[in-house]
């Protein structure tokens, strides 16, 4: 067995399309009106739709799961959210965590949280740039100085 997709039920789902599609670059997969199969597994489908096949009322934005995003270039997507025409709801702006990598956390149109954060080894690559040796940079980012030694 193996998982294949997380659905988000959504309240507009033109909205949230363009949300994903604009900010995160998700392409659509298969679109069927109140269903929408996105790139990287996410689905979003109509509360609507998902109240009628739960016959069960939906509470969204319960602050329990994340959707996590990578991106290299964090200054880029900060100035990206920054120019987006959606009003972006922050539950952190960037931050950098003790091990070095610095994540933004923010909800979606349903108030679902979406962390995007640096990969790890970006993070060592900049703290090697700006001139940190390969064993500071292996115990700040707890990485293994192998893996490190590696990227110089």
């Amino acid at each position: 067995m193996k998982l294949k997709n997380i659905l988000f039920v959504v309240n507009d789902i033109e909205k949230s399309k363009t949300f994903y599609r604009d900010l995160f670059g998700l392409q659509v997969v298969a679109d069927f009106g109140e269903n929408i199969i996105l790139t990287e597994g996410l689905v979003l489908q109509e509360k609507k739709l998902w109240e009628k096949f739960i016959e069960r009322t939906v509470c969204a934005g319960g602050n329990d799961a994340e959707l996590y995003f990578e991106e290299n270039d964090i200054d880029g997507f900060l100035e990206k959210l920054e120019n987006s025409e959606f009003a972006i709801e922050y539950l952190n702006r960037c931050i950098e965590h003790d091990w070095g990598q610095r994540v933004i956390r923010l909800y979606d149109p349903d108030r679902h949280i979406i962390e995007i954060g640096e990969p790890m080894e970006a993070v060592a690559r900049r703290f090697l740039k700006s001139g940190m040796t390969a064993e500071q940079v292996a115990k700040k980012t707890q990485l293994p100085l192998s893996q490190i030694e590696e990227m110089q």
